[in-house]
């Protein structure tokens, strides 16, 4: 039976466990991957090492198997790292210098999927544009007969990883606070509960046990009913924090002391303040969706802002060749150059905790300025019969304002802006606004600019 060819995403392989991607799939994707990595590397199958880990879905030891199976009959020597968050696969992969790796996640998404998120040496994510579609490819064409002779060694590097995590802050600063965590039963439990209570916090653990099961609530804290029970949990504790992390833990989200969600835009000009004054002058990356507050505040900070595409490929590859300390997205991903450029669930709560003892204030403080001049929309998808023609209506429409094309478009007035772009997998354009000047204006804007995509 030929592989189903809608499991190749834009950053990442992912489908249904038996219907879309099972076992026989993964043994041939870890075969084809070796060999495009082979490729991109310049080397001989046999020369590889590569990483593999696996998160807490029920599937997934299963899964792993399957793909070191496949690495091992093209040659490979395989590191596996066994139940791990995705990061520490990324941190393996640069700490250890290795030529790649894969981690077999299907990240948020709910129990019933899985998939394999994929990296070449450095840590940098494979993406339809370089590696993933070539997968696919190899598999449709035809495989072959596998050399063999390949190895693995199993190896525990939760150690060394939550050691190198801690030395992004000095954890001497970070005060007493009361802290609700909610891993929502995905990996950030055994991969940062231990960096957690080696700090002085009161903290308040919540599905903090991988369970592949997940019995309490979907580990994506970006749709609203999920996080419901962090907003409310950090209420009735009247907790200084939450932080809640997905299903692989490569993403955190926090609430704030109040209860409120905090935009994933504000978030990373917290962020980038803090790094820049641990490294003063430093490039720091936003995306093209993000709040003018990032550009603002790192500018004000000393640091040089970068509009960016949206994209964990995209942002690791840019921060690499530029050396950008930092580099955050509205989605939750964030980058740091200290951990190979990978995107980190980890560090931002670290980093968080710091800020917020050595500020002495309380995160609802430090959203403040934000909140009182930066009106945002978060992102409005809206499903569309021709994306790129309703693009070429909307810039005819704002045909006066400042338009870019880093991702999408972006149509940028002095006191108000948007980004509109096609979604890479389905038929919605997605939309972000912003308004300098008021909430009304800000929903005026918004809805004005929705009646043309959803005319």
């Amino acid at each position: 039976m030929p592989i189903d060819p809608t499991i190749f995403k834009a950053y990442d392989i992912r489908g249904l466990y038996g219907e879309q991607l099972g076992p026989d799939d993964a043994e041939l994707i870890g075969r084809a991957f070796v060999r495009v990595i082979a490729r991109l590397a310049g080397k001989e199958p046999g020369d590889l090492r590569l990483g593999l880990g696996r998160d807490m879905r029920l599937t997934a030891p299963e899964m792993a198997a399957r793909y070191r199976a496949g690495m091992i009959a093209e040659g490979a020597h395989v590191l596996d790292v066994g139940q791990v968050g995705t990061e520490m696969l990324y941190w393996t992969v640069g700490s250890k210098e290795l030529d790649g790796g894969i981690m077999c996640t299907a990240s948020h998404n709910p129990k019933a999927y899985t998939g394999a998120k994929l990296v070449k040496d450095g840590a940098i994510a494979l993406s339809g544009d370089e590696g993933i579609q070539d997968i696919r490819q190899l598999i449709e064409d035809g495989l072959g007969e596998s050399p063999g002779g390949g190895s693995f060694e199993e190896l525990d590097v939760y150690a060394p990883f939550q050691e190198a995590a801690l030395t992004i802050i000095d954890p001497s600063k970070v005060k007493r606070l009361k802290v609700v965590v909610d891993g929502g039963n995905g990996m950030a439990g055994p991969m940062v509960g231990p960096l957690l209570e080696q700090l002085d916090l009161d903290l308040v653990q919540t599905y903090f046990t991988p369970d592949g099961n997940v019995p309490d609530h979907e580990p994506n804290p970006m749709i609203e009913a999920n996080r419901q029970f962090i907003i409310d949990k950090v209420r009735s504790e009247g907790a200084d924090l939450g932080i809640a992390w997905d299903g692989d833990a490569d993403r955190c989200f926090f609430v704030d002391d109040t209860g409120r969600f905090v935009d994933g835009d504000f978030l990373t000009a917290i962020l980038a303040e803090h790094l820049l004054e641990k490294s003063p002058g430093a490039d720091i990356l936003y995306d093209a969706r993000a709040s003018r507050a990032v550009p603002d505040v790192v500018t004000a900070a000393g640091g040089t802002p970068h509009i960016n595409r949206v994209g964990h490929a995209f942002f690791k590859t840019r921060m690499r060749r530029e050396g950008a300390i930092f580099g955050g997205e509205v989605s939750g991903h964030y980058y740091f150059h200290d951990f190979y450029n990978a995107d980190s669930g980890t560090i931002p709560a670290l980093l968080v905790l710091e800020k917020l003892s050595v500020e002495g204030k309380k995160m609802s403080e430090l959203l403040e300025p934000y909140k009182a001049k930066y009106f945002i929309s978060g992102e409005i998808n809206s499903e569309v019969a021709d994306g790129a023609e309703k693009m070429a209506e909307i810039e005819e429409k704002y045909a006066d304002a400042e338009i870019t094309h880093v991702d999408g478009a972006s149509i940028d007035y002095p006191d108000w802006h948007f980004n509109v772009r096609m979604s890479n997998t389905e038929p919605l354009l997605r939309l972000t606004l912003e308004s300098l000047v008021s909430v009304e204006d800000m929903e005026r804007r918004r809805d004005e600019v929705l009646a043309l995509i959803r005319a």
